[in-house]
């Protein structure tokens, strides 16, 4: 009824526009989609990673905060304990408002870490003892100190004026996504993706249904994608082996159940990069292998997520509960006492691994990580041994947060570069008695996070000297994993034993014609079970144990906190 003939032009415009955008986003998905399945890089079939939060690490110049050359002198480390690959959080140039996660150069690591040069030699050196590095790629934002975003936010079009998602007036709404205006001398507003100093890329909209709203795979989406695809060339030829990507679901606005445009988009980049870097490694922070695999990634997470309550397979197993400090109300399967079956976990689990299985890709358990509360002190040392040896052997590629194979323990902090209640998950890594537990030689006022000053914090030192320590339980583990074919991370998986109202939890993995049984009883009492014919001692021993399981023809005895693999 208002509308003048100018806006009536616009509006006319703007649908003639959206609609060759979203004809030519038709054809291009479609191609996509048809493209084959990539196969993952071959080196994962052997990996077992290790995650690195650089700041907390290892501080090799007594500043108070770890660094790149403090990661390479622990590699000996890392392979020792079992893992041969590392991920590594961010550690490019940024302000640092987000622990690194607002990127101002993906080009340049952050001065606090050292150099590109430290990084590339941290490469070669992981590279002469045969492991591979991913490094961590947050492709959704940057930091508003990016030279892109500031090139952007200018008055005058320019080469980077679409980079980022920016509202057509600074009086326009983000039409239902968070926005910041008047904050840049351009005439518009810009999408944030998290916290303010955040802005998002421009991957486009599923449904445009505004002027300034591009179509997913339209040419300025496609430009970013290009953008990114540069940053990947950099590290990887450089010798970075991949990366582990950042909220890998989230590129396109509005995008459909299923993520049909973030997958097509992925699509696109994977289909630039596979051939320039065949054996280049991608995993999604994602949570859903159904649709990340198809997206053209290697491996996924099983993330921490339990919305309004409801867990999903991770917090079924090891975090249970909204007090991540307190042991009793947790009902994790892992927890002693939750009285918890596993087959609740199994109904979430089953159906996404077998998703992963027919898209030939891995989906991963995770110990841990920056974004998660660790299990200790809520779950015990004996709990947390029989979790992790049996995460360690089950399907996909297994992550170990670093100082999870001791037991580091969850401490509440104040929030510490944006990270809220993760802070206490991001805390110094905890090597021997020695001054700041041998993480720097710095004055404590000056570390990264304080050190857990606790006489009974555990330590790398006095885990490796004790025999019967959750360091030697994941040592053997992954020893366990590395020594047969049945481990690998495409090995068949098969539930023996499970049911409603035992503690109890048997399975079997087999492949090349080699299989090994797990159990484990996380509960109170002592549980028999009576495994299938030709599983009995007449075919198996128990060649790794935490407590006294016993094997007697084909029944299988499991004390109250046990765990053994038969082989």
């Amino acid at each position: 009824l208002y509308t003048t003939p100018a806006n009536v032009v616009k509006i006319v415009h703007h649908v003639s526009v959206t609609f060759r955008q979203m004809k030519h986003v038709c054809t291009v998905k479609e191609r996509l989609m048809n493209q084959p399945q990539h196969t993952p890089a071959s080196w994962l079939s052997h990996a077992a990673f290790y995650q690195v939060f650089p700041a907390s690490f290892a501080d090799s110049d007594n500043d108070g905060i770890g660094d790149i050359q403090g990661i390479t002198e622990h590699l000996d480390y890392i392979q020792e304990l079992g893992c041969n690959a590392l991920w590594i959080n961010p550690c490019f140039a940024s302000p640092f408002r987000d622990a690194g996660y607002d990127i101002s150069d993906y080009t340049r690591v952050a001065e606090r870490y050292g150099t590109n040069e430290d990084l590339e030699n941290l490469f070669a050196a992981a590279h002469a003892r045969g492991m591979h590095v991913l490094l961590d790629l947050v492709p959704g934002h940057t930091s508003n100190e990016h030279p892109w975003f500031i090139a952007s936010g200018q008055d005058k079009p320019n080469l980077y004026t679409d980079r980022y998602i920016w509202t057509d007036t600074w009086i326009s709404g983000g039409d239902g996504l968070p926005f910041i205006g008047g904050e840049m001398p351009r005439n518009g507003a810009y999408i944030v993706n998290f916290f303010a100093f955040q802005p998002a890329l421009n991957y486009g909209f599923a449904h445009p249904s505004r002027p300034w709203q591009n179509a997913a795979l339209s040419d300025p989406a496609i430009n970013t994608c290009n953008a990114m695809l540069d940053v990947m060339r950099f590290w990887l030829s450089r010798g970075a082996d991949g990366f582990r990507v950042d909220m890998a679901d989230s590129l396109v606005k509005g995008d459909d159940a299923g993520k049909p445009a973030t997958i097509a988009t992925w699509r696109y980049m994977f289909g630039q990069i596979r051939g320039e870097f065949p054996q280049a490694a991608f995993v999604a922070e994602w949570g859903r292998p159904e649709e990340s695999l198809q997206a053209g990634f290697d491996m996924d997470f099983y993330l921490d997520w339990r919305w309004d309550g409801v867990p999903n397979g991770y917090n079924l197993l090891l975090r249970n509960t909204d007090t991540p400090l307190v042991h009793d109300g947790d009902k994790s399967y892992f927890n002693a006492d939750s009285g918890a079956s596993i087959r609740p976990f199994l109904a979430e689990y089953e159906p996404r691994l077998r998703e992963a299985e027919r898209a030939h890709g891995y989906f991963n358990l995770i110990t841990c990580n920056h974004d998660t509360a660790r299990v200790a002190p809520r779950l015990s040392p004996r709990e947390i041994k029989l979790a992790y040896a049996t995460m360690l052997l089950m399907p996909g590629v297994p992550f170990i947060y670093y100082g999870d194979e001791i037991g580091m323990r969850y401490r509440d902090l104040p929030t510490h570069e944006g990270a809220y209640t993760r802070t206490g998950s991001r805390t110094p890594m905890q090597w021997d008695a020695s001054v700041n537990a041998g993480f720097s030689g710095a004055s404590a006022n000056a570390l990264y996070l304080p050190v857990d000053g606790a006489k009974d914090a555990p330590t790398v030192a006095d885990q490796m000297d004790d025999g019967d320590s959750l360091w030697h339980t994941v040592h053997a583990a992954l020893q366990t994993r590395h020594a047969t074919p049945a481990f690998h991370p495409d090995a068949a998986f098969e539930t023996l034993f499970a049911a409603d109202d035992k503690r109890s939890f048997v399975f079997k993995r087999s492949a090349e014609g080699v299989s090994a049984i797990v159990a484990v009883n996380p509960g109170r009492e002592t549980e028999i079970i009576e495994l299938p014919a030709g599983d009995g001692s007449d075919a198996r021993t128990i060649t790794l144990e935490v407590g006294e399981p016993a094997l007697d023809g084909t029944t299988l005895t499991l004390p109250p906190q046990s765990f053994a693999v038969l082989q």
